[in-house]
Formats: C-alpha cells, sequence, structure tokens
C-alpha cells in the first residue's frame, strides 16, 4: 500500500479536521484494498471506468447517500493531490459527478424533550460529580452550538465566565469566540468547582474528563445525551436545535453563522429550510383554513 502514500495524503489536508482527515484516509484506505482484489496495486493505474465500477460497487451495499458522496469526494480529492504530486498523470475522477447526499438534519428537539434533558433532575443513584458534568456539557452543545469535537476539547483557559463567552477552536483549526448562556456558566462554576476531583493534574487544561479520569471523548458525549435524553437523539441535534430556535426567533443569519463557525454561509442556510418547514407545519395545525 505504500504506492498510494495515504500517510503524505492525510498530511496535506490540513485545512480540514481530525475527523475529516481521517475519514478520507479510511476511504482511500478501502479504495485502494478494493483495488488490490482486482490486482490494481499503483493508483496511477487507475481508470475511469475502474472507479465507476467502485461506486457501483459501494452502491450494492446500500450506504447511505451521504456516505457515498464522502466517499466519492475523497477519491476525487485524493487524485487532485496525487496529479499535483507528481503520482498519477492524469486524474481519474475528472468529470465524475458526484452523488448528492440528502442533506437532511437531525430532528430539532422541542421543549419537552429540551425540558427533559436540561430541567429533570438526574437519576437519585447518580454521582454528583457526573450529574454536575453532564448538566453543564448539555448546556454547552444546546445554550452556543458547539460541535461534540470542540466540546471535547475544550480548554478551562478557555473560559471567560465574567463576560460569560468562551473561544472555541473549530474546524479548519479556526478560533471564534462563542456566547455562554446564563445556565452555561452558572453549570460551569458548578462543574469547575469539583473538576479537580475527576481531572487528574496530568490532564492539564481539559475543561471535561470521564470515570476513568481521561479528557471527555465523542463517545462519551453519546452515553450522556443517552442517558438524559428522554426520546433517542444525537449530540448534535443540540447544535442544530441551537441554530434553528435562533432563526425561529429572528437573529440574523449571517450571525448564526458565525456562531456555528460555517465557513460558508450556504451551510448555515440550511437552518432556514428547516425554520420554514417548522412555520409551514405550525400554520397547517393551527390556522383554521390551512
Amino acid at each position: 500500500m505504500d504506492t498510494w502514500r495515504i500517510d503524505d495524503f492525510s498530511g496535506a489536508l490540513t485545512s480540514l479536521s481530525h475527523n475529516t482527515v481521517a475519514a478520507y484516509a479510511s476511504d482511500i484506505q478501502s479504495f485502494a484494498e478494493w483495488c488490490a482484489r482486482g490486482e490494481i496495486n499503483d493508483p496511477a493505474q487507475v481508470k475511469r471506468t475502474t472507479v465507476r465500477r467502485y461506486l457501483a460497487h459501494l452502491t450494492t451495499r446500500q450506504l447511505a447517500r451521504r456516505t457515498m458522496a464522502r466517499k466519492t469526494a475523497s477519491i476525487r480529492r485524493y487524485y487532485r493531490w496525487l496529479v499535483a504530486a507528481g503520482g498519477a498523470e492524469f486524474d481519474p475522477t475528472s468529470g465524475l459527478s458526484v452523488p448528492a447526499g440528502n442533506g437532511r438534519l437531525p430532528r430539532v428537539l422541542d421543549q419537552r424533550e429540551l425540558a427533559g434533558m436540561l430541567d429533570e433532575p438526574s437519576a437519585l443513584d447518580e454521582p454528583e460529580w457526573r450529574r454536575l458534568r453532564d448538566d453543564a456539557v448539555l448546556e454547552l452543545l444546546y445554550g452556543s452550538g458547539l460541535r461534540v469535537g470542540e466540546l471535547c476539547s475544550l480548554q478551562v483557559s478557555a473560559l471567560m465566565l465574567s463576560i460569560a463567552a468562551a473561544d472555541v477552536w473549530g474546524k479548519g483549526s479556526k478560533e471564534r469566540r462563542v456566547p455562554l448562556s446564563e445556565p452555561a456558566v452558572e453549570a460551569l462554576r458548578k462543574w469547575l468547582a469539583i473538576r479537580a476531583d475527576v481531572l487528574p493534574p496530568e490532564r492539564g487544561d481539559a475543561l471535561f474528563g470521564n470515570e476513568r479520569g481521561n479528557q471527555l471523548t465523542p463517545r462519551d458525549v453519546r452515553r450522556i445525551v443517552d442517558r438524559r435524553s428522554p426520546t433517542p437523539t444525537h449530540p448534535h441535534a443540540l447544535r442544530h436545535s441551537f441554530a434553528t430556535h435562533l432563526l425561529d426567533g429572528g437573529a440574523d443569519l449571517r450571525a448564526v453563522q458565525d456562531l456555528l463557525g460555517h465557513a460558508d454561509v450556504a451551510t448555515t442556510q440550511r437552518y432556514t429550510h428547516v425554520s420554514r418547514e417548522r412555520l409551514s407545519t405550525a400554520y397547517r395545525e393551527a390556522h383554521p383554513r390551512a
């Protein structure tokens, strides 16, 4: 597999998040292994028909459209890099159409579901430290619209509780300042008061930790949401709800873009579609002549 130079390709993706780079590298690894079964061991030997056959192979696995789109995008980006690096003379993905993802967003949480996560008392047998940590995690996810990765990498030094703000490192290593809600500030103060009992000194400035005394991981966050949500949902649904509720309340689209850390306003505009659908549903359900 050395001829594919996957590590070199990953190292060139400096503008992408760690998770995206890992996904791209995994996609190319899978493609290389599939090619090897057809006795194609050099990426320069790949033809457009090879790529088309591979995509047809993926289709038989009934992958989600979004996954298909990402895998196709991975191969296209890889070959653009390989040609530029002198590893191939032509790009076999040139002119290849990328399957469009379905673009669906997780369902927006209603007030009952949010209250169940944020306001309802936790289980009686739950340790106090975990309750306080989970309160702060959930308030940040919904109150500031953080990505899960951003929350897990937060440092204590990034918090400015006196002005209700925090500095967050987002995708592409871009920093932005986000506001903190009053409940988030209160929850963070309570967590910080006992944080040292959970995280040992060798974890440095990490804000959140888990039962093993390690820095919080995305899997830990998923467990928190699973424990606290009254209905099955995903941690990212809190970020989607944050954005949608802001737009429903009349927030400016560009302001929401900045708060979410989106590089392209078109990404933020997806939430306007969700808001319009919510308004249409409310109209149909409430208006006597709808």
